[in-house]
């Protein structure tokens, strides 16, 4: 499956207003509608998460289509991992501990605001990073 990578870059930018205002204001319930929509993006591919249909209805037909595509399984690897801070930063938020909450949760601002500034998907090269490890039990 292919993706849109202007669409990887429109995701990051909500994503990183999304997170910048649970960072200012510690609501819980916002980071669980952000950790939802990376769970989407997870399970049914970046193209069918919230941010990914809305960029194919509302934005794209404005734009064109985009001059190449990419591969999707770093882009979706990357939510995952997105996912996974979110998850730990609403746990911190949950039990009272906010400064695990908001640490996780600017960890995952950062990375999403790589993305959404300069195009650089930290996931996604964790991604092809760990694609080029041997195998455990692998030799050669």
């Amino acid at each position: 499956m292919q993706v849109d990578p202007r669409g990887q870059r429109f995701a990051a930018a909500l994503t990183t207003v999304v997170l910048a205002i649970v960072v200012i204001t510690g609501n819980a319930w916002l980071l669980a509608a952000q950790a939802l929509v990376f769970a989407i993006a997870v399970v049914a591919g970046v193209r069918f998460s919230p941010y990914g249909l809305l960029f194919a209805r509302a934005v794209r037909p404005r734009i064109g289509p985009p001059a190449e595509w990419e591969d999707a399984a770093p882009p979706r690897f990357a939510q995952g991992v997105g996912l996974a801070f979110a998850l730990a930063g609403l746990v911190g938020y949950l039990l009272a501990v906010p400064w695990i909450g908001m640490g996780a949760t600017a960890l995952a601002l950062f990375a999403a605001f790589l993305n959404a500034a300069f195009g650089f998907c930290l996931g996604c090269e964790m991604y092809l990073l760990l694609r080029r490890l041997p195998a455990p039990g692998r030799t050669g």
